[in-house]
């Protein structure tokens, strides 16, 4: 006799068994891990709200279990669409066709199953946004104290130069009265004995203290040489130099919580005389996927709804529709404030700086530095400060003739560049029996001072 019991045991284990299989292929997925996937290899092309390349993967598991497809589907898909559709399936051919037939990315290879599963847990259950980190308010923005500092200096530089054109002026103010007051006793005789006698002891007291003025006005004159050549010294320096620009741009965002290389966007620095300011096509190879701020850090005083605006901003800079996901050809130029500007008469070439001498200018600001967390990992802050700590990008050096020559006496010559290896072998060797084997060459020393290196 057949045990109905036996069979039903078996049937609720087969059951559980296929329920379990169906709800494992994303229920098990962990959503953060599926989010750090989905940010890495997904947002340029998707959301999980909208439409951006590809249509908004939110609840994308429910949506094709609506139009008759599975879990397993999504697999296929994700993994090989381009075989997916080159099979026939009919489902996959209408979602190619629907997205205007922009083929998707292959991942076969690149993500694994669990892979797809933590990314479709997160497009299902994605976690909630983590507060922002906001900047503490104590902490004092890079930019904004090296600026306050230079604002003091030319301050101070100020107050000497007008305090020494005002002791100047009101020494000769005393002077001229004096001297009037003198020639015009002088030249009326019929003044009384008593003036007559003032001035013969007005003359007796300048002949016996002469040497007091003249000591006073030397003094008074060498600071007053000392303040106006200082104050001109400075003529042209912008220390502290952040201007406010069309389109708020925070480089500690960029370059400091995202890690996007300097030459990503001043592709110039490597291969020429200037870095570039990068277009808006550069922009929009990020931008056109990320229209909205989501990160966790907020400079104080501004939201998420800020930066996203300012995104917006180059949306219309660069025509681009965004609910159309296409250009309208209407574009308007940014104005941007150029902040490092040398004078005509000055030769500075970026490749030369990034490119040979990378590592001896990193080696060379480090080991000036007695404070570790002051030192630095990219050429690029030797000069321009730690631009990755900076909202508002600001001018960090003085940039003087004095500056750059302090720095080609102080930097060591990297000769085991390989750049130099190439194209100064013969100039290194030279060196090395000039100074000997294993001495510290310095910039100067392979005419790092020579004036036509730097001046036309």
């Amino acid at each position: 006799m057949i045990s109905w019991r036996k069979h039903y045991k078996k049937g609720l284990i087969a059951i559980s068994l296929l329920l379990s299989t169906g709800a494992s292929v994303y229920a098990q997925g962990d959503p953060k891990k599926g989010q750090e996937l989905f940010k890495a290899n997904c947002t340029a092309c998707h959301a999980l709200d909208k439409k951006v390349v590809g249509p908004a993967l939110g609840g994308v598991v429910e949506k094709v279990k609506k139009d008759g497809q599975d879990v397993d589907w999504l697999h296929k898909w994700i993994m090989n669409n381009e075989k997916l559709r080159a099979s026939g399936d009919a489902y996959a051919n209408k979602i190619y066709e629907e997205n205007g037939k922009v083929a998707m990315q292959v991942f076969e290879g690149k993500l694994s199953d669990q892979d797809i599963d933590d990314i479709l847990e997160y497009t299902t259950n994605p976690p909630k946004e983590e507060a922002a980190a906001e900047a503490p308010a104590g902490e004092a923005d890079a930019n904004s104290t090296a600026a306050i500092e230079a604002q003091k200096a030319q301050q101070l530089n100020s107050k000497i130069v007008i305090a020494a054109l005002i002791a100047i002026a009101g020494l000769l103010v005393w002077l001229l009265l004096k001297i009037r007051q003198l020639v015009k006793l002088q030249q009326t005789p019929e003044l009384s004995e008593l003036n007559s006698s003032r001035v013969v002891s007005y003359s007796a007291l300048y002949e016996k203290y002469s040497y007091v003025g003249k000591a006073l006005v030397g003094l008074l004159a060498l600071i007053a040489v000392y303040g106006v050549w200082n104050w001109l010294m400075w003529i042209g320096v912008y220390k502290g130099y952040a201007p406010e620009q069309p389109i708020y741009f925070s480089h500690k965002i960029h370059a400091g919580e995202n890690k996007i290389d300097c030459q990503l966007c001043h592709s110039g620095a490597k291969y020429g005389k200037v870095s570039e300011i990068p277009s808006l096509n550069v922009c929009m190879n990020c931008h056109r996927s990320i229209s909205e701020y989501k990160g966790k850090y907020l400079e104080p005083g501004k939201d998420r709804e800020f930066y996203t605006g300012e995104i917006k901003k180059i949306y219309a800079a660069a025509g681009w529709d965004e609910d159309k996901q296409a250009y309208t050809g209407k574009t308007q130029p940014v104005e941007w404030t150029r902040i490092h500007n040398m004078p005509d008469f000055v030769y500075f070439n970026h490749s030369q700086h990034v490119v040979a001498g990378e590592q001896a200018i990193i080696n060379g600001f480090n080991s000036k530095q007695k404070d570790a967390a002051n030192k630095i990992d990219v050429v690029c802050k030797a000069c321009h400060g730690k631009i990755d700590t900076m909202n508002v990008v600001q001018m960090a050096n003085d940039f003087t003739m004095g500056w750059c020559i302090e720095c080609h006496r102080t930097t060591e010559v990297d000769m085991n560049n390989g750049y130099n290896k190439e194209y100064f072998k013969n100039l290194h060797d030279k060196l090395k029996k000039q100074y000997g084997e294993g001495s510290k060459i310095t910039v100067d020393a392979i005419g790092g001072l020579e004036c036509g290196k730097c001046h036309y």
